[in-house]
């Protein structure tokens, strides 16, 4: 058999985070649409999905049809069958990602990020398939008692933690 590992890049656009899954079924688009908005009502998005077997089409919805087509473009990248592309704006993945985890049709996920994203495929000639993710960049050392202050007030900027601990 023939095979060859490809390294795609899917990034998410600017000022927007993206969710990498794997789905197993065709109705994965109409629930991650409603997850989506019943979690956050705010939430700007698109969805795409790598149908695996009859017309193997590439399904899509979303509330904003620029992230839909930027969630398409990235989907058709990876190519993978049963593979799931979420695009995010005006809210973070955690504020969906739970919800989309407990969809009875997501085997699981990939990587959530605003973060430069590339996932790693091999294609054995009939078919493709995620190996992995590269999610941002490598470390460039360990945080000190400064970075953790920073990091601390940062959460409570964000409205993330109490401002009082």
């Amino acid at each position: 058999m023939q095979w060859r590992i490809e390294i795609v890049d899917v990034s998410p656009p600017e000022g927007t985070n993206i969710i990498v899954g794997q789905t197993h079924f065709i109705k994965t688009v109409e629930d991650l649409y409603e997850t989506l908005v019943e979690s956050c009502p705010s939430i700007k998005f698109g969805i795409a999905f790598n149908e695996s077997s009859g017309p193997r089409l590439i399904r899509h919805a979303g509330n904003d049809p620029d992230l839909e087509k930027e969630a398409v473009e990235r989907a058709k990248r990876i190519g993978a069958g049963h593979v799931f592309v979420v695009i995010i704006k005006d809210a973070w993945p955690i504020n969906v990602l739970n919800r989309i985890k407990g969809l009875s049709e997501v085997a699981c996920v990939y990587a959530a990020t605003a973060n430069k994203l590339k996932i790693a495929v091999i294609d054995v000639g009939d078919g493709r398939g995620v190996l992995g993710v590269i999610d941002g960049e490598t470390p460039l050392g360990v945080e000190d008692e400064n970075n953790k202050r920073e990091r601390m007030d940062f959460l409570r900027k964000i409205g993330y933690k109490s401002r009082y601990p």
